[in-house]
């Protein structure tokens, strides 16, 4: 059964297989939930294809000035709107814009220039600069998108978690936390990208260490190439997003 869905079809997106359903007035395959408001009073939203077993958790726009995370998240979206049957058996929610104040400035960080991937309750989150890109907030799950999204992930308890962000230096990796590297190494099947387990610098506060390390919930960060194209990264990673829709938590296709 779909979560608190108040709607029947998805509302409006950047997306020309949303838009055309809505044209023809199809009804929805996915469940949309809005999960909270951001500090300017933008929705979160969620979208739920399927209702069988745990949810595969796929999250991006945590930093605003990645939008490419944004866009795999919505091509993504349309994808499984498109092919209705996929869901059958499964059950994957998308919440494609994690931080849409930062999002509408293409700023990393929330209204409140918080660093919404430093501002987990984790046992290593510090305070830190308010200046800072890195900013921590002024408590931990201070912000209320952070809140929006730990919510979600305790109401859901998803086998696992991907956030998709982007990196410079033309790096581009699958990072695990927690006992996620069997599903790094299949996603990497996928796009090719290196599986890491740590990018080489602290992050604490983050969704990683919140769910992934703390709390033994696979959770992957695929860090895109920012120098690629949003439309290669969607090519490379678009068998790789599927992947982490089928596998299940032993690591092998439902």
């Amino acid at each position: 059964m779909c979560m608190k869905c108040p709607v029947a079809v998805l509302p409006t997106l950047p997306t020309a297989a949303v838009a055309c359903a809505q044209a023809a007035g199809v009804k929805s395959p996915a469940c949309r939930e809005v999960i909270g408001v951001s500090v300017e009073a933008r929705a979160l939203e969620a979208f739920t294809f399927g209702d069988m077993g745990e949810a595969a958790l796929i999250l991006g726009g945590v930093h605003g000035d990645e939008p490419k995370g944004v866009y795999l998240a919505h091509r993504f979206i349309d994808l499984l709107f498109g092919q209705p049957g996929f869901a059958r058996g499964r059950r994957v929610t998308i919440v494609p814009v994690v931080n849409p104040d930062g999002y509408a400035r293409r700023r990393r960080r929330n209204a409140n220039k918080v660093d919404l991937n430093r501002n987990c309750p984790t046992s290593n989150w510090a305070s830190s600069k308010p200046r800072s890109r890195y900013y921590s907030g002024s408590a931990p799950a201070g912000e209320p998108e952070t809140r929006a999204v730990i919510e979600l992930i305790r109401r859901l308890q998803p086998r696992h978690i991907v956030s998709i962000h982007s990196i410079g230096e033309h790096r581009f990796c699958n990072n695990y936390d927690g006992p996620a590297r069997e599903l790094a190494e299949a996603m990497s099947a996928g796009n090719g990208y290196p599986v890491i387990a740590s990018m080489g610098y602290c992050t604490p506060g983050s969704l990683g260490t919140w769910a992934g390390v703390e709390r033994g919930i696979p959770t992957i960060t695929l860090e895109l190439p920012a120098h690629h194209s949003r439309e290669r990264c969607w090519r490379d990673n678009r068998q790789a997003l599927l992947t982490v829709a089928t596998v299940n938590e032993q690591g092998g296709e439902i």
